[in-house]
């Protein structure tokens, strides 16, 4: 009786603690939303919404809605925000195959611990429906694009001086 109860609590904890992405990464994601001109209205087909830009919104990992962002006098623009396999949720994988096993790669398939929401921040910058207008400017993230893609960059060269490159 002993062993079995040993072996029932080995395999318990084996099961609850072998989706290694289900621990490490969680199995909701912050997607930010940035909007120009900033006070327009950002909805999305799941139910959440913001008033103002920027906007972060915690969802579930596996979960690929829209993003539409309108106000009066500019176009409405949708945005599409699938999900992809994460470089860190794909390295939690191949440590699942390893250590975690078949149980392991199955709790991060069903949670969607290995994903990631594609594109993340979402960037919408509203067109005017009457160019000509000066009360409706065209929307400009150009500053934020620049802010993401230097952080990405710095990134990448902090990657290769810890020796992480090809």
């Amino acid at each position: 009786m002993k062993t079995v109860f040993l072996i029932t609590s080995f395999l318990s904890v084996g099961l609850f603690l072998s989706g290694c992405a289900s621990v490490t990464r969680g199995m909701s994601e912050k997607v930010q939303i940035y909007a120009s001109p900033e006070d327009a209205k950002i909805s999305t087909d799941i139910g959440m919404t913001c008033n103002s830009s920027p906007c972060t919104l915690k969802i579930s990992r596996k979960e690929k809605f829209n993003v539409t962002v309108s106000k009066k006098g500019y176009k409405t623009q949708k945005v599409h925000v699938t999900t992809e396999v994460a470089g860190s949720g794909a390295a939690a994988m191949a440590g699942n195959a390893l250590i975690g096993g078949v149980i392991g790669v199955g709790v991060d398939a069903y949670t969607g611990a290995m994903l990631n929401h594609k594109p993340n921040p979402v960037l919408v910058e509203l067109k005017p429906i009457n160019p000509a207008n000066p009360n409706t400017p065209i929307g400009d993230l150009s500053h934020i694009r620049k802010e993401y893609a230097d952080n990405e960059k710095a990134h990448q060269e902090n990657v290769m001086r810890r020796g992480g490159g090809v």
